[in-house]
């Protein structure tokens, strides 16, 4: 093979690599700008804060979002789900609240944030799956300052956030470690996709409650936006 040809074969091969990377970077920029639109199209947009109700939390790590709720309150007792011995730490699981979130298992146990993100758990998370988890963590009540926004819920919209949350819930589903002493995973029903993020299923389940948050919330900024 000659000099010439191998250059003229080069320059087809980084021309190719120049439109892929292109169509890349348009389909990127198409979902993050659909996104940030969908973020900002309200679902339950008449809807008024109660004067009483029961209170809970929008919670996010800049990774995933989730959502705090007492262990029993409005006749929905969390404790059969999530058992101290289910902890590292048996200890935590006098704590009187619980977070919840959703995503796909390899980003989930891999990233609990932005540094702890490696290309083959991103990837696996992009192409979608159907092997999901749900994140579970026992916790005091949130104080000021600690980054949960105070949602208030009359007593039917908590039973439908918890309804939507125990939806989510595999029957009889296998567990994994959690990040610390205080949390586990378990094995949880749906898709992950791009379309449905872990961020995405916390607006779901807020717009499934009646409370009023964006249309698709993929971003953890267009869910935490309305609180």
């Amino acid at each position: 093979m000659t000099t010439e040809n191998v250059g003229s074969r080069l320059r087809v091969a980084l021309k190719w690599a120049g439109r892929v990377a292109a169509g890349v970077g348009m389909l990127l920029f198409v979902y993050i700008a659909a996104g940030l639109i969908g973020g900002t199209l309200p679902v339950n947009g008449d809807r008024r804060p109660p004067a009483r109700g029961v209170l809970v939390f929008v919670e996010s790590n800049g990774v995933h979002t989730g959502l705090i709720v007492p262990k029993v309150a409005a006749g929905v007792d969390w404790r059969d789900l999530a058992l101290p011995e289910h902890l590292a730490d048996p200890r935590y699981g006098a704590y009187p609240y619980l977070s919840f979130g959703w995503g796909e298992r390899a980003f989930y146990l891999e990233t609990a944030t932005w540094a702890d993100a490696r290309p083959r758990a991103i990837l696996a998370a992009a192409v979608g799956s159907g092997d999901t988890l749900v994140h579970v963590g026992h916790l005091p009540r949130p104080r000021p300052g600690d980054g949960a926004r105070p949602v208030l819920l009359r007593p039917a919209e908590y039973r439908r956030l918890a309804a939507f949350i125990r939806a989510s819930v595999a029957d009889r589903p296998r567990r994994y470690p959690g990040y610390g002493p205080y949390d586990a995973f378990y094995q949880a029903r749906g898709r992950y996709s791009a379309r449905r993020t872990c961020n995405a299923w916390t607006g779901e389940a807020l717009a499934h409650a009646g409370v009023r948050v964006g249309r698709w919330t993929p971003f953890p900024v267009t869910v935490m936006w309305w609180f």
